[in-house]
Formats: structure tokens, sequence, C-alpha cells
């Protein structure tokens, strides 16, 4: 399949695509019940007796040296943080400024003891399992897709199905895509697609499609519906994001593993980034490349068994998934109340809640994502995760969770607050310097002392201090860069040991210039959903176009403003807070021309062929990602992607077909219930002359009501085309 010839439908005829396709786009159902859980009550005795309880080992030392080393820190670093304000005595500001730095340092201090561990046991780390001869049980493949571009998706399917072929033991996998697209381009789009992939792949490849009209519950309803109606059939699913790709062998060994321990219920990968061009995009690629394996090591060594799932690039054993992690809604509207956004740590807790092993395989290796190709991309993205995180407060005091899922819970929530916390600090540090220089201090509280209190600083101790923070927020970067230059595959993929350096001393800089921004875009996200403000659920752009400078001017001139504005305020109260400061405000200052320039593609390909920012993705691509990007480039060149759906139903009639015979059945319309949009679209094409017409006056909504309507798709199919008069004809 070293080439990709793209066959037109309505070429074939009626009965070639009558032997080509199966009679309908899924398998016969076999239905598994999928009960909403009541996070809130829980009887441990129901909890499943263990099968195989060798397996169960506590890694006792890994916590003891993550929390217990993670809590010394803590406890050294708020101490000295007291003997830097305790100079002349501790004022109200004082005491708030050390309340908000224990609990920043705290945070980071828990992140570099993991990544200790990490950083050990990636040294030591043991080979990946080989491929088993033979799986006894059967997994479905599942990729949910939601508004996505056609070309992209199936390409990334066909990738990987391809690659898992070859390991020989593809008939014990069949393959779903769950549409949940709302528009009805892509929609048609998805269904041309499909018909073509079947057709490229044959009659024997279980390929299947599967479109649900409406998208209750987003995401996690998507899966639920697809457990609730084939899981029965299968005792495992692997799910996919719409950017994802795993080979084949990753898959089957995840299939091995967990058919050979019953105790599993979530295995989760440790997906890479790929395919980046913009400079953002190559600096997040990067840093997951080299940082991200010492942290998720350092992650699966003290979760053990307890582990947490992110939603993708990870197997589930399918029956366990119905029976215990069906979502309730929560209570109230959203922001904080309604679907759970983010689902996969809630169903984490859940399967082990019950007694289901959850546990990351992070060096089995194979696995892929993409990542937000912009600032702005990742800001969009990022709202919708902070939303779900923060929804997280009212799950994490469910009863009978284990502790290590409700510190899933609160890393996740803490991922968030960190953001308006270090803006507090900065806050109240800017304030006490403020009072210092221009109000009459607080000399005396309320306390009865001989001394007046003086608002002053251990400046020596101070610097110590920073120093301190800065390493220890440093050591898990400083800690990949070294597994990086220990491992010969990834040392030479990276370009040596001083292209190594050279990457990451630009990472590490330009980082520190996107971290105010990404301070005060994450503290406006909190504060939005504070105010009862719902993010929505917008597709993800992928692709690696530039975004435009208008569009950047708007969304950062504020924290432009607010630089300038700091800088201003700093002078005036001391130079020497504006030195203090100065990452920080040149961060926010240049906020504009820096997401500008990171989102631009031909920069990001200007430092690869600089060889900095590469990674050994780059240097020697996986093939499965080579043939993804091939077949990609193939499907989108026969330009379907873009084509109006009314138009291409109108002009393909086997398409057509096919598309009535997958829609679903309805019961007939009750006399005098009519809906707006069908009532609107059934006029407008009555009122059409030719298909143009009804092209051009049918609304997205009025398509989409069209499109899922037998009835208008026959007025449809009965219209003509408009005849092109020739100019000699006119004469």
């Amino acid at each position: 399949m070293d080439a990709l010839t793209i066959t037109p439908i309505g070429a074939a005829s009626t009965a070639t695509a009558e032997k080509d396709l199966a009679p309908a786009p899924t398998p016969v159902e076999n239905r598994l019940s999928m009960p909403a859980q009541n996070l809130f009550k829980f009887d441990g005795r129901q909890r499943r007796k263990l099968l195989a309880p060798s397996l169960w080992r506590t890694p006792w030392l890994a916590r003891l040296v993550t929390f217990g080393g993670g809590l010394g820190l803590t406890v050294y670093g708020g101490w000295q943080m007291y003997k830097v304000i305790d100079v002349g005595g501790v004022t109200t500001l004082k005491w708030a400024l050390l309340a908000l730095f224990i609990l920043n340092f705290s945070w980071i201090a828990l992140s570099f003891a993991s990544s200790c561990v990490g950083f050990v046991a990636l040294l030591s780390k043991r080979r990946s399992p080989g491929l088993p001869e033979t799986l006894r049980e059967k997994t479905a493949v599942v990729m949910p897709i939601y508004n996505e571009t056609p070309s992209r998706v199936f390409a990334a399917l066909q990738a990987i199905y391809e690659d898992l072929q070859a390991t020989g033991l593809g008939e014990r996998f069949d393959w779903f895509f769950l549409s949940d697209t709302t528009n009805p381009d892509i929609w048609i789009a998805e269904e041309r697609a499909f018909i073509a992939i079947r057709r490229r792949l044959g009659p024997n490849a279980r390929i299947y499609y599967r479109r649900r009209e409406k998208n209750v519950g987003r995401k996690a309803g998507n899966i639920e519906d697809f457990v609730s109606r084939w899981g029965g059939s299968y005792a495992h699913m692997v799910v996919l994001d719409a950017d994802s790709l795993m080979t084949g062998p990753t898959i089957v060994k995840l299939a091995a593993a967990m058919e050979a321990d019953p105790d599993s219920g979530i295995i989760q990968t440790l997906p890479l980034i790929i395919n980046r061009n913009t400079l953002f995009a190559r600096v997040q690629q990067f840093a997951a490349r080299i940082y991200g394996p010492v942290i998720a090591m350092g992650l699966s060594c003290w979760m053990g068994r307890d582990g947490n799932y992110w939603g993708h690039n990870a197997i589930i054993r399918t029956e366990a998934f119905a029976r215990h992690c069906g979502l309730p809604d929560l209570r109230g509207r959203p922001p904080w109340g309604g679907h759970i956004l983010s689902h996969d740590f809630v169903e984490a807790a859940l399967i082990r809640r019950a007694g289901y092993a959850v546990y990351m395989m992070p060096t089995l290796g194979g696995s892929y994502e993409e990542s937000p190709p912009s600032l702005i991309d990742l800001s969009i993205r990022d709202r919708r995760w902070c939303q779900g995180n923060l929804q997280h407060s009212r799950v994490l005091f469910g009863r009978g969770q284990s502790w290590a899922s409700r510190q899933h819970f609160l890393t996740g929530i803490f991922g968030y607050l960190t953001s308006p916390l270090w803006l507090l600090q900065l806050l109240v540090g800017i304030v006490i310097v403020f009072q210092a220089s221009y109000f009459k201090p607080e000399y005396f509280t309320s306390e009865f002392a001989l001394f007046p209190t003086f608002p002053r600083f251990d400046a020596e101790r101070s610097l110590e201090l920073f120093a301190l923070t800065m390493g220890i927020l440093l050591a898990p970067k400083f800690f990949g860069l070294l597994v990086a230059a220990y491992e010969p595959e990834t040392r030479k993929g990276s370009g040596g040991v001083i292209m190594l350096l050279i990457s990451t001393l630009f990472e590490v800089i330009l980082s520190a210039l996107l971290a105010p921004i990404m301070m005060l875009i994450q503290t406006g996200h909190v504060v939005h959903i504070v105010f009862g403000f719902d993010t929505g659920w917008d597709p993800q752009r992928r692709d690696d176009g530039s975004v435009p400078l208008i569009d950047i001017v708007r969304r950062h001139r504020s924290h432009m403003a607010m630089g300038a504005l700091s800088l201003v305020a700093g002078l005036l109260i001391s130079p020497s807070l504006v030195a203090w400061m100065s990452p920080t405000i040149a961060g926010l200052i240049l906020a504009i021309p820096i997401s500008w320039l990171t989102s631009q593609r031909w920069l990001g390909l200007v430092f690869r062929r600089a060889g900095v920012l590469v990674t050994p993705e780059e240097t020697t691509t996986p093939p499965i990602a080579k043939r993804g990007k091939a077949l990609s480039k193939s499907l989108a060149r026969a330009e379907e992607d873009e084509i109006n759906g009314i138009e291409a139903i109108h002009a393909d009639p086997e398409l057509r077909a096919l598309h009535e015979a997958w829609l679903p059945a309805r019961k007939p319309r009750q006399r005098g219930v009519i809906t707006a949009d069908r009532a609107v679209a059934e006029a407008k094409i009555a009122d059409a002359e030719t298909i143009e017409d009804a092209v051009a006056w049918l609304n997205r909504g009025e398509r989409l009501v069209a499109l899922s309507d037998r009835a208008l798709i026959g007025m449809l199919a009965r219209l003509p085309r408009k005849v092109e008069k020739h100019p000699q004809a006119a004469e």
C-alpha cells in the first residue's frame, strides 16, 4: 500500500458497492448496561476480590520519597521564607505572602521529588515487553471524532490499521469511527471517506462508522454510546483521540498486558508529541520528548496500580468500564454542574474504586499525539480543561475513592489554581514594597511590643531562597536533559549533546517568557469559571496554519498593557523591583510579538533546519507517522473535505442511497408537530428551482436537517442542475 488511488464513489456501480460494503456501517449490536454511578454512595463490600493479588505491590519507597521529600522541602522552604520576612517582625501582608509562597512552593517541591524518583527509575528502566504470539480476546479500537478534517482522521486510522495487520494479529481487532460531528458538510465527507477506506482495505477489514445525531455527554457520552451498544462483543477497547497515532505492536502489547493481568482496568501509555512545525508547538514537542519521560516515570513509580487516565492512547477493560464508569451529571448548571468535562480522571477513580488497577506503561513507546500549534489555540483548549479540572472539586470527596485518586484530582485543580496564586503572591509582594516606599509603615502591630515592626526583608536570605526555588523548578528539565544525553538513541536523534544543551537553554528562556502570559490567561479562565461562564466544546485546530495577527493583537493587548503598567509602576516604586520582576514584565510587554512569532510555521522550520529543538522522532520519523502523513496528503488532494454536503448527495446517487440507508429509523412525524428548522428547510427546497438555489439558500442548521430527513433528501434529489448557457448559444 505504498500508493493511494482515489476512486470517485459514483464511478463504481451499485452492485460493486453492495459487494464492497457491508449492509450497515456498524456491526450487530451486543449491548452492555452502563448505569450512572453514585459518586457519594459506595459500599466497600461490593468491591471485587482480586484475581491476581501477587501483582499488587504498593510502591512504598517511591511514595515516601515523593511525598515525604515534597513535604520536607516545603517545610524547609516555608521556614526560610519566614526568616526572610521576619526582619523586624511579621505584618499581616507578610503573613499573606508567606501563606501564598507555601502553597506555590509545595506544588513545585512535590513535582521535584516525583521527578527525582522518575530520574533514578529511567536510568535503570526495564525493556519493553515483546510481541505475543497469540491473543485470546477481541479488542475494539475506537476513535471519537467531532467536526475533524476527515482526510486526517481516516488516514491516521488506516495507518494504525495497516501497522497492526503487519503483526499478524489483526483478526483480534475491530475498528470504529465514533462521530459526534454536527457540521453537515463534514458529516457527508466522513461518509465518503468511510466508503473509500472500506474500498481500499477490502471487505475483510472490520472498520465501522457510527454518527450520533446529538452529542449528549460530549466525548464521554460518545464512548458510553459505543460501550452500551457494542461493548458486549469486546473484552477491551483502545481509546484514541482524533490526533492519535499508535503503532500496531504497541496496541498488541497493551492487549497482551491486559490479558496477563485480570485485575487491570485501564493501562495508560505515554503519548509523545510529533508532527509539529510552528515554533510554539516545537517547544512543546521538545519539552514533552526530553522532560516528559522523567515526569511520567516518576508518576508511574509512585502511583503504582492507583494510577490515572488521560482520556486517550490507553486500553480499557470494557465490561468493568460499563459496570462502574457511567458518569452522572453534576447538580446545577455549567460551568460547575452538568456534564463532567474532564471525564477521564473520574472514570479512573471509579474503576479503581471498584477494585480494578489503573497504571501506566511509560516506556512502552509507539504512542503519539499532536499539540496545539499556537499560544491562542492552547489557551482555547486550556479553558475547557480548566473548567473540567475545577469541576473535580465537587468530585474530590466522593465515597470509596483511593487517596491516590483524590491526589490526581488535587493535581488537576491546583494545576490551574497555581496561576492566580502566583499572581496574588506577586501582587502582595508589590504592595509590600509600595507600602514601604510611599506610605507610613505599620510600625506598631495590634499586639504589645517594645520595639516597632519595620516592613523589611532579609535580602541575602531572599536571594538564596530564590535560587533554591529556581533550582527546584528547573531540576526536572535538567534530569530530562541528563537522561537524553545518557541514552544513545535520544542523544543522536536530538543532534548530540551540544545541540541538546542549546535546545534546552532556548526552551527554558522561551518558557520563562511565555509563563507570565499563561499565568494571566489561566487566571482569566479561573475567574470566568468562578463567575459562572461556561466554556462550551469547540473542535481543536490541528493544522499548522498561522494565526492572523489581528486575532493575536485582540487576545494579548490586555497582557501587553498589564506589562507596560507593571513597568511604570515598578519604576515609580523601586528600580530593584523592576529588576526582580524583569522576566514577568518582559514576557507581558512582548506578549503580542512572542505569540505571533511562535505561531509561525516558517520560523519553526528555520529552527528545525538549524537543528534546534529537534527530537529523535524528527530525525528518524516513525514509519507509522510517515504513512499517516502520506495518506493524509493523498486523501486531501481529492478535495472532498470541504465539498458542500447537499451538492455531494445530489451529484452522487450511490452516496445518496447509502446515506439514506444509514440514517436511523424514525417514528412517523406527529401531525401538527413541526420544528422551525425543518419547516424552513422544506419551504426553501420547495421554492428552489435548481439545486444551486437550495445550496445557496439553506444555512448550516437547515442543511443538517435536510440531510437527516429522507423526505427532504428526496426533494433535493429531484431538483435539476442549473443549465449554463454558452455564449454562442446566446447569440
